[in-house]
């Protein structure tokens, strides 16, 4: 089924994975939790993961579900079980290289153009209602984007854009939900290009100056720019004038004067 295009469409092929109707599983909540935070480098591979207790607590889940959650994770070689005293969980080493093995180009599409339409809706409810400053924040990461060098951090701004985009205009119940897609999104397509991160950050910024003033539609066509954003074309260098060989002046013979006839 597509829908007709119009403010927020069109969306086709929907997955009924990612619709809002089935929450995430306890095991798909704490595989994409733990992507989302290797995202966003509070986790590095080879870094030791929190206890199974303290993952459930935070998560809101039983802990025997994280355990099976994190064995399967284990079986998958995105994780790492360690015995003895400094033992535990631990992010594989080799976690870029395990989540390639697993991109999924049809579901993260249907990710991408569901996060879209939460985003969509989210600036169409809260156009023209957000308190002065309440913007602050997201122009301030947009800013420290700009500045970024290595990529890494780049990805992690990127990211944390969207989550604080979320809480600021839907709540901190709408973030958690964001998360929940950006950390399925995580692993199931590759991380863009740094330079497409750019691009995408100057519609960040066309963002906030729609929703600063109040308007809607100019707002949401920001929001669909974001998606197909692409970095600058690099500047052509301008043609070098070809250096023609200078003409060299024709010798004409010089004339020959005439011999008259001697006269005596």
């Amino acid at each position: 089924m597509v829908n007709a295009p119009g403010k927020f469409g069109p969306y086709s092929g929907w997955d009924t994975r990612v619709l809002a109707g089935r929450g995430p599983t306890g095991a798909e909540l704490v595989r994409s939790r733990i992507a989302l935070r290797v995202r966003l480098r509070s986790v590095s591979p080879g870094d030791r993961l929190p206890d199974a207790g303290v993952l459930a607590e935070e998560l809101g889940i039983s802990e025997i579900t994280v355990r099976r959650a994190l064995e399967v994770m284990c079986q998958d070689g995105l994780l790492d079980r360690r015995r003895g005293r400094a033992g535990g969980t631990f992010v594989a080493a080799d976690w870029d290289a395990v989540v390639a093995v697993m991109y999924d180009a049809g579901e993260a599409a249907a990710l991408d153009s569901f996060h879209l339409l939460l985003e969509c809706g989210l600036v169409a409810h809260t156009a023209g209602e957000l308190p002065d400053g309440r913007l602050d924040g997201l122009r301030a990461l947009v800013e420290e984007m700009d500045l970024a060098g290595d990529p890494a951090r780049l990805l992690e701004l990127e990211t944390r854009f969207h989550l604080d985009l979320a809480e600021t205009l839907g709540g901190a119940g709408i973030r958690e939900f964001a998360a929940d897609l950006l950390g399925k999104q995580c692993l199931l397509g590759p991380a863009p290009d740094p330079a497409v991160v750019r691009a995408r950050n100057r519609c960040h910024l066309d963002l906030l100056d729609e929703l600063g003033r109040g308007a809607m539609d100019l707002a949401v066509r920001a929001v669909k720019a974001h998606r197909h954003a692409e970095p600058d074309p690099p500047p052509s260098a301008e043609p070098t004038p070809s250096r023609s060989a200078e003409p060299t002046p024709s010798r004409s013979a010089e004339p020959t004067p005439s011999r008259s006839a001697e006269t005596s």
